[in-house]
């Protein structure tokens, strides 16, 4: 397939390229495709609750984790919600990472530091790694045991709150929990020659059956998952390990031997554009028209095309 930004007559152009052939695409999931988990108002809670009250003793317990379910979505809260804006599409872990890091900031806690608030201010930038830091072995042990274990209840407290209802929602009425035109143009892709993957900064569990985490919510809504068919695989994160969406689409350019140019990438976060413009592949930001500044942030970013979903008139015409 071609892409040619030149014929676009409705859609957005940021940056015009012409004349590109694409022949494999790697697509964002959340808020992207799927509707199914509304995970801004969990997360700002969860964030929230990290910041000002630190790590619980109880962190893991049902009464805990019933209680964030409880505040979830109930009042505005300022930094956490504009840091969901700035941060979507990074690891869920990072995100957690920025809490237990800004407790320690705002309580003036025993790893407060420049570094550490150095550290805060690049994650809000969309930086994921730290290694090359000189933390305390203390801090580093600490984040590695405690990260995790706030990713699992910021799960489970989203499970409750809206997914798990969601995905049996989904399961009975698809195109309820769809973008607009989501599936259709993603068989568009396929019945071109395009493959399609799907990669995501939440858990992919492909190790139980039937398969759970975010592997389940695309089976759920309809998509088939495997070689030669509409979705070639899903590939996220895991509990433990913090692997960036950035690393894991050049992992995949990496292993199928992909130019970038030949890449098309579709998101809604900061992170899959974000590596779509190293890569040097076309980007497409699904956006509504009334989230001024995530198309703000994203023309900030470099991408190619902002549309609202993917019943623009045009999307086919510039890809073809």
């Amino acid at each position: 397939m071609i892409v040619n930004t030149s014929l676009a007559t409705k859609s957005e152009i940021v940056n015009e390229i012409k004349d590109r052939k694409i022949v494999c695409a790697f697509h964002d999931i959340d808020g992207t495709h799927s509707l199914i988990r509304n995970w801004p108002p969990v997360m700002s809670r969860v964030l929230y609750d990290t910041a000002v009250n630190g790590i619980p003793d109880n962190l893991m317990s049902e009464e805990n984790i019933n209680r964030l379910v409880s505040l979830c979505d109930t009042e505005p809260l300022e930094e956490t919600d504009k840091f969901c804006v700035e941060s979507a599409g990074l690891s869920a872990l990072t995100q957690m990472e920025w809490a237990i890091r800004r407790n320690q900031e705002l309580t003036n806690g025993k790893f407060n530091s420049e570094t550490n608030s150095k550290i805060i201010e690049l994650i809000w930038k969309g930086e994921e790694k730290f290694e090359s830091f000189n933390e305390p072995q203390e801090y580093l042990d600490y984040l590695s045991e405690v990260t995790p274990l706030l990713f699992r209840v910021y799960e489970q407290v989203l499970n409750r709150f809206c997914r798990d209802i969601n995905l049996e929602k989904a399961k009975k009425n698809p195109e309820e929990f769809l973008v607009n035109g989501s599936k259709e143009f993603m068989k568009y892709l396929h019945d071109n020659g395009i493959k399609n993957y799907f990669v995501t900064g939440a858990v992919v569990d492909k190790s139980v059956e039937p398969p759970m985490g975010m592997y389940e919510e695309v089976l759920g809504l309809g998509f088939d998952i495997g070689e030669g068919k509409l979705v070639e695989d899903i590939l996220g994160s895991t509990w433990d390990e913090k692997i960036p969406k950035e690393e894991v689409m050049f992992r995949l350019a990496k292993e199928f031997n992909l130019n970038g140019e030949n890449i098309l990438v579709i998101g809604d976060g900061r992170s899959e554009i974000t590596a779509g413009v190293k890569l040097g592949a076309v980007t497409i930001s699904i956006l509504p028209e009334e989230a001024s500044r995530q198309r703000e942030l994203h023309k900030e970013l470099g991408t190619n095309i902002i549309i609202p979903d993917y019943t623009a008139n045009d999307i086919k015409d510039i890809i073809k």
